[in-house]
């Protein structure tokens, strides 16, 4: 990870940590980037580059930022306004724009947000191009051997413009219900937008495809996106869910790239779940290539011992979809994910996608006949306690000794009958520590210990 941009995007408080221009010059370098590549292949054209924004406040500052960096470097932006991240990387990939770029915090408050960045095939764009960025947001243009960053300023008829894109994200919306390869007649389905991108989205897709759909989480209003909804407040579906005696529930997050579930008990459905379900109905039917799932260093000891009993492999990735999805890639997989929700069905995304992720979770109910409890069963999830510490400084605090002293310890103690891993964020300051053994009181022990030795050497904000 570099100076600016994480896992995920450039992220941070809007105007604190993210600024305006901040987002100016990324959009000015990428528009001066991208012309410049069409330029040397002998093309006059202005690079085309597609935005999209959740519902937060500041992501319409960023838009109007970003548009106004690119297109006075050359190149047309076109705006898909509110949307979902995987709409972005759909539309960039399907009509061939230079690259793409989503206004989103995803999960994080409001008042946070962030610049995710997309290249032409739709999937996340490269360290490369990103450390190039980088380098310009310091103050030193290093693309192409260097430059003056002076002539970045298209001049006359070479100055951008911007286009209403809107049909981008229907168009989108089109290809959701196209995959919907059953009809949702008579099932009741609850939906938890999170105030978020998928609040004018989710809900014409299964309207489409035939179910009685019930929403929460679809009333955004620039603050409170994720406050109290989504993926990140289960509890609010389980509750919805019970009360109005629903079939199933689906929750996204704020930029809709990831989903949880609720069964028709009001049960969480986690992302390890969804692995477990789709994993094992992809091996009945022949079609699991590979015969791998991909998952991440977070995903529960249970998933794999299930996986175990019916053959599957399995891979594990650092925790990041964008680890996941390099790995399906390279190795020919056809389902990956994490276990917070992010899912990759990589025949039909290049991305994580909670609206295509609950439509795979309907085409198994329907096709198997079985409720979402159902389907749950023969997955024994293991206690897992994970404690998030907000800190000054994440590299100090795993290169403090008494702290991987700390973590040798529990590590060699707990030995093969569970596993401890302490870990940065890859958006937030914090030093994630999780246990995971046969209790939670055993598993609540060593994440106490650890977290104790964190405060206890002043890394603790």
């Amino acid at each position: 990870m570099g100076n600016y941009f994480g896992t995920d995007g450039f992220r941070g408080e809007a105007n604190v940590g993210l600024t305006a221009d901040h987002a100016f010059r990324v959009g000015r370098f990428l528009g001066w980037y991208y012309g410049e590549l069409k330029r040397r292949a002998g093309s006059n054209e202005h690079a085309r580059i597609v935005i999209g924004k959740d519902t937060r406040r500041s992501s319409y500052m960023f838009e109007y930022a970003l548009a106004a960096g690119l297109t006075s470097s050359g190149a047309d932006a076109y705006l898909l306004h509110v949307t979902t991240t995987p709409s972005v990387a759909y539309i960039t990939k399907i009509d061939e724009f230079d690259c793409g770029i989503m206004i989103s915090a995803s999960h994080n408050p409001y008042y946070d947000n962030g610049i995710k960045l997309i290249n032409s095939n739709g999937e996340k764009m490269s360290e490369d191009v990103i450390s190039l960025v980088e380098d310009y947001l310091d103050g030193n243009l290093t693309a192409f051997g260097g430059c003056d960053c002076g002539h970045l300023y298209a001049k006359r008829e070479d100055i951008g413009r911007t286009v209403d894109y809107v049909s981008g994200r229907n168009r989108y919306i089109g290809y959701l219900i196209s995959l919907g390869i059953y009809s949702f007649k008579g099932i009741k389905v609850g939906l938890d937008c999170a105030n978020g991108s998928s609040w004018n989205i989710a809900k014409s897709v299964f309207d489409a495809l035939g179910a009685k759909t019930y929403v929460i989480g679809a009333e955004p209003d620039g603050v409170n996106i994720n406050k109290g909804c989504g993926s990140t407040h289960l509890e609010n579906l389980q509750k919805f869910v019970v009360e109005n005696a629903l079939d199933v529930g689906f929750a996204y997050d704020g930029d809709a790239d990831r989903c949880l579930c609720v069964d028709e008990k009001g049960r969480a459905v986690t992302g390890d779940h969804i692995l477990y379900i789709y994993g094992k109905y992809m091996k009945e039917r022949g079609k699991l290539q590979t015969n791998t799932v991909v998952t991440t260093v977070m995903s529960n000891f249970g998933l794999y011992k299930a996986f175990d009993e019916m053959g599957i492999d399995y891979a594990k990735t650092a925790v990041g979809d964008k680890y996941v999805y390099e790995y399906m890639q390279k190795n020919g997989c056809r389902l990956g994910g994490e276990q917070s929700g992010h899912i990759i069905f990589s025949k039909y995304a290049s991305t994580g996608d909670g609206i295509l992720t609950s439509l795979k979770m309907m085409e198994v109910m329907i096709a198997s006949k079985k409720t979402l409890g159902e389907l749950c069963e023969g997955l024994t999830v293991y206690p897992q306690v994970l404690e998030n510490v907000r800190v000054k400084d994440k590299a100090a605090v795993l290169a403090d000794p008494d702290v991987a002293k700390a973590i040798k310890m529990s590590e060699a103690e707990i030995g093969s009958s569970g596993r401890i891993l302490v870990r940065e964020s890859g958006t937030e300051a914090l030093i994630r520590v999780m246990a995971e053994a046969e209790t939670e009181e055993i598993c609540r022990r060593y994440v106490d210990g650890i977290v104790r030795t964190i405060v206890g050497k002043g890394h603790a904000v």
